[in-house]
């Protein structure tokens, strides 16, 4: 704590210290004084009653309470005028990583997906210098969450990626095994309508062209979120992806970018990619089509060529502990701003004043009564 005007303190207590002993000095006088009337004479009676020794009694604590608060409230203002302030040290500009979330959002991985969305959804509320994004892909890649430091805005969109998985799942348990519409019990027809309406709501954007492209376009959806990071050739900044997906890729034509090349570019910009692949049984039961083995190994080689782990889930570790080891890798420091500036801290004293100011008041009133 410093005083921006000590000059304040050093002339005024001394001032104030001057008006308390001029005060106490004439208030001794007037009690010894005699200046003029009638005097009275055997008053001992009178002064040993109980009620006029009690209302002395009063009469003295009012008085030393109404001092003591005027030379308090007069020392706080004292104070105040020497403007006490602190120093802080504010850093600013980003300090830490850039983490973008890489979703397959195609049905086959919905129970992933809500875990891991689940478990960052802690993660970022304890975020604080990072900045996070969301892409997803299924055909084409929707850019869901820009970068951004704006952790209440991430979570809400977060919130909402949880609501779409658990209706994906909801539609692929009641409705996955109909092959046509016609097929499902009338009185199941308005729920299927109404999970196909909010489904179609959610991945707009992310099925376009699908039916002569394909789907779990994986080498383009991942090359789409590299590329979604702002002034990537900035090579001062610690970038990771988190990409979840089944390998899965159920292409039709011939995809732009593979797995093997979108990792390359990953790898040739200094990003980091950390993998989240399904485990056996949930791929034997979802809608995937390709071998297990065979797409587990492609994307852990293109996983770890970048640098970043391959976790399966389900396989002695669960997705908040994967999370957390991701959360454990080293984060490279950027250069930031850092501003010293004095805030004034007028709180106390202010406050002191305030209740110096209410007692004397009382005390006054009460004087008078």
């Amino acid at each position: 704590m410093t005083l921006r005007n000590p000059l304040a303190i050093y002339i005024g207590i001394p001032a104030v210290a001057l008006f308390c002993a001029v005060l106490l000095f004439y208030t001794i006088r007037k009690g010894q004084e005699y200046r003029g009337g009638i005097r009275a004479a055997n008053t001992s009676l009178l002064r040993n009653l109980p009620e006029y020794k009690r209302l002395i009694m009063r009469y003295r604590v009012l008085t030393v309470l109404l001092c003591a608060s005027l030379i308090s409230g007069m020392i706080a203002c004292v104070v105040l005028l020497a403007r006490p302030s602190k120093t802080q040290t504010i850093t600013s500009g980003v300090k830490k990583r850039d983490i973008f979330l890489c979703l397959d959002v195609s049905y086959s991985i919905y129970d992933l997906n809500y875990d891991l969305v689940d478990t960052l959804e802690e993660v970022v509320a304890g975020l604080e210098g990072d900045r996070f994004g969301v892409s997803i892909y299924n055909t084409s890649t929707v850019l869901y969450v820009p970068m951004t430091d704006d952790y209440d805005f991430v979570i809400s969109r977060l919130e909402e990626l949880k609501e779409y998985f658990s209706l994906q799942k909801q539609y692929m348990e009641q409705f996955g095994d109909y092959e046509y519409i016609s097929d499902i019990p009338e009185d199941e027809r308005d729920l299927y309508y109404e999970l196909d309406e909010k489904t179609n709501y959610m991945e707009a954007g992310t099925l376009t062209n699908n039916r002569r492209k394909g789907s779990s376009l994986i080498g383009e959806g991942l090359a789409s979120c590299l590329f979604n990071f702002p002034h990537l050739d900035d090579s001062k900044r610690t970038r990771i992806i988190i990409m979840a997906t089944d390998n899965d890729q159920q292409a039709i034509a011939n995809p732009i970018v593979q797995l093997s090349e979108a990792a390359d570019l990953c790898r040739g910009h200094d990003v980091t990619v950390f993998g989240l692949f399904p485990g056996k049984e949930q791929f034997d039961t979802d809608q995937a089509e390709g071998d297990y083995d065979k797409c587990l190994e492609d994307m852990k080689v293109n996983i770890e060529k970048t640098g970043g782990v391959f976790y399966v889930a389900g396989t002695g570790l669960s997705v908040p502990e994967i999370v957390k080891d991701i959360q454990q890798q080293e984060a490279m420091a950027v250069n930031s701003v850092r501003i010293t500036r004095l805030t004034d801290q007028p709180q106390t004293p202010m406050l002191v004043l305030l209740i110096s100011m209410l007692c004397s008041g009382i005390c006054a009133l009460l004087l008078k009564m």
